[in-house]
């Protein structure tokens, strides 16, 4: 045996068949729940099943908080749509915060200085636009910047949050209603007017029907299109793509607009279909969940409504078995995490094999 050898071998992967891919996922969950139970029982000598049933509850119990839950996973559904394209050319863009208050912010100045002079169509049509216009530049600037200048762009669209976040004070201080409150309140409360209408008897429908066709175009544009093929090359090889004739600058460039715009009408859908007002929690941390549901996806738009909807029902159901079982957050906190651990580590056993050195110079593959 050679003494030199090490003891374990950490190896890429060629490829993974989709269904193994899956099952490693599934066996992680599995794991997850189990060793989440023993957290369970042993910190409140609490039945575990009992403890997730409260979390299904949370989520799912009545048709109210079934419908919330699809409106929370819609809304992180779209910021994870947005990053893809960005993403899928390596372009860390950590500013969805900033740009979901951008397009928040827009929505919300239609709907206070037009809500007497335009219907609910016209307005919800203006809003689109301008929320779209909005998350579009903020997500620009940074790209050409890193175009002309080769900046760094995780720095800087992460400061461009903290810039968006005191824009946004500056403006509820603004429209302040009533005087004093420091709170824009909910607009146009009488008339609801610029306020999504609901479809087919459900209060969120709009917001679900307009992700999922984000979402489904997206996955056209990346998988099928000449512009989708670019944003590829360039994330694979910048070298590469000039010398195959693409200009980098314009995909930088483009792709952010493409990817700041998304993100910018989550900010419409949070505002015009959900909580009708605009404050600096609006984004409320989602722009960087959102990092987690398209990492995991691996960035494809599919995909990435199954991971979506997983982390929202694991808030809800963190609140509620809070709120029942008369757990800190820090308790329901710990559930989350242990999960979400063993679903990310389980993308390394996807990616990766280890071997280990075995007595007879063989080496045994995990």
């Amino acid at each position: 045996m050679n003494n030199h050898e090490p003891l374990i071998h950490i190896a890429k992967r060629e490829g993974m068949i989709w269904w193994q891919a899956w099952l490693v996922r599934l066996v992680s969950l599995v794991l997850a729940l189990l060793v989440s139970a023993l957290f369970i029982y042993g910190i409140t000598k609490m039945n575990p099943v009992k403890v997730y049933g409260a979390m299904w509850q949370g989520a799912f119990g009545s048709s109210r908080r079934t419908w919330i839950t699809m409106r929370d996973t819609a809304m992180l559904l779209c910021i994870g749509v947005g990053l893809a394209p960005a993403f899928s050319m390596r372009f860390w863009n950590i500013g969805a915060e900033g740009q979901i208050l951008m397009g928040g912010c827009a929505t919300a100045a239609v709907l206070i200085y037009g809500g007497s002079a335009m219907p609910t169509w016209l307005l919800l049509l203006v809003s689109l636009a301008v929320s779209l216009l909005a998350g579009a530049l903020w997500g620009i600037v940074p790209a050409i910047f890193k175009a002309r200048w080769n900046t760094n762009e995780t720095l800087f669209t992460l400061m461009m949050n903290y810039i968006a976040i005191q824009l946004t004070c500056f403006l509820v201080a603004k429209w302040e209603n009533p005087p004093g409150s420091n709170s824009v309140g909910i607009i146009n409360q009488q008339t609801k007017v610029g306020w999504f209408p609901e479809l087919f008897g459900k209060p969120y429908m709009m917001n679900v029907l307009i992700v999922l066709a984000v979402a489904v175009l997206m996955y056209l544009y990346l998988r099928y299109t000449k512009h989708g093929y670019e944003i590829s090359v360039v994330g694979e090889s910048e070298n590469t793509a000039r010398y195959a004739g693409i200009s980098v600058k314009r995909v930088l460039i483009r792709t952010m607009a493409i990817s700041g715009a998304v993100c910018g009408l989550s900010g419409f859908v949070a505002v015009a279909g959900a909580s009708h007002t605009i404050s600096t929690s609006t984004a409320g941390g989602r722009g960087f969940t959102a990092i987690i549901v398209a990492w995991m996806a691996k960035f494809n738009t599919f995909v990435m409504i199954l991971i979506a909807l997983l982390l929202v029902f694991l808030e809800k159901g963190a609140i509620q078995i809070a709120s029942q079982f008369h757990l800190n957050d820090y308790a329901s906190n710990v559930i989350m995490g242990i999960i979400l651990f063993f679903l990310l580590g389980s993308e390394f056993f996807i990616r990766y094999s280890i071997r280990f050195r075995s007595h007879k110079k063989e080496v045994a593959q995990v």
